[in-house]
């Protein structure tokens, strides 16, 4: 099938979909994302990978609960789907009527005010937008980096569904890098998804086996000494979730710049896979993030 023909039907699809879930409120299209994922998603061939990825990184699991880890991925991110037409829905900082607890937002405050740069990290668990939000709505012009989908028209679609988000999108590459740049250099705070396979980046361990790694958030704190914040989304029951913001890491340097960029990146690593091992149905195990044997 020609590439555009493809394309073309994929954004119908994707369309369609959008237009269902955009007709139900926040909760019922989330319940109705995660119940077509948890039914379709475990018989798609692309399954296997993720079943390849949970034994070499989770090897100690029984087949029976690396099974249901995969059912609560594909329930989560038919959910996540489901959640796009609603992101301007969910509230924060609400009290009781509140989509999000959030713990930490002092540490959001400080750096809206301080007029210092700062980067966020996090990685694909729960509905990881949820960062972006927790400091939107807390006053902060985010610049966030992205990777965008292969489709151009599901990208607009995504781009459009994310725009009550707020703050600025910038596509990972040259532009997105340079975007990076001058925004750490005028005190602007920057938000980065790092979990994913990164072919130019350094293989550092994670889940016991080197892994391609980006650099970019260890390499741009320690050239603009600019604080480094771990943001943790654990969805809790339905579309109901907490984000975590901690405080920044400890950056200290030995003047060996490579050095201290590996040690910072290996780091960021270890907090991924701890947060992946606490919540595993909740990550995305379908990328392909290790090298194959």
């Amino acid at each position: 099938m020609p590439k555009k023909l493809r394309y073309f039907l994929e954004y119908l699809l994707v369309y369609g979909v959008f237009a269902l879930f955009g007709l139900l409120s926040l909760d019922r299209s989330s319940a109705l994302g995660g119940w077509i994922g948890r039914t379709i998603g475990p018989r798609l061939a692309i399954t296997k990978r993720a079943r390849d990825n949970l034994a070499h990184a989770l090897p100690e699991l029984s087949d029976s609960a690396r099974g249901r880890v995969i059912d609560d991925m594909w329930d989560n991110l038919g959910r996540i789907f489901g959640e796009y037409p609603h992101l301007g829905d969910i509230r924060l900082y609400d009290g009781e009527n509140s989509h999000v607890e959030v713990i930490g937002a002092e540490h959001i405050d400080r750096l809206r005010d301080d007029g210092k740069g700062a980067l966020f990290f996090s990685a694909h668990l729960g509905n990881w937008e949820i960062v972006s939000l927790g400091a939107t709505r807390r006053g902060i012009d985010l610049i966030q980096i992205y990777r965008t989908a292969n489709n151009p028209w599901v990208e607009r679609l995504i781009q459009r569904a994310r725009a009550p988000i707020g703050g600025r999108q910038h596509a990972k590459g040259t532009r997105g890098t340079r975007h990076m740049l001058r925004a750490l250099k005028r005190g602007e705070q920057v938000a980065m998804l790092v979990d994913q396979k990164y072919n130019e980046g350094i293989a550092v361990p994670f889940f016991g086996r080197d892994a391609m790694t980006t650099p970019a958030v260890a390499e741009l704190a320690l050239r603009f000494q600019v604080p480094v914040i771990p943001a943790r989304v654990e969805r809790l029951k339905g579309a109901r979730f907490r984000l975590t913001v901690y405080p920044a890491l400890e950056l200290s340097e030995t003047g060996d710049r490579e050095a201290d960029v590996r040690r910072v990146t290996i780091t960021i690593n270890t907090i991924l896979e701890q947060w992946i091992r606490d919540r595993p149905g909740q990550w995305l195990w379908l990328h392909r993030r290790w090298p194959k044997e």
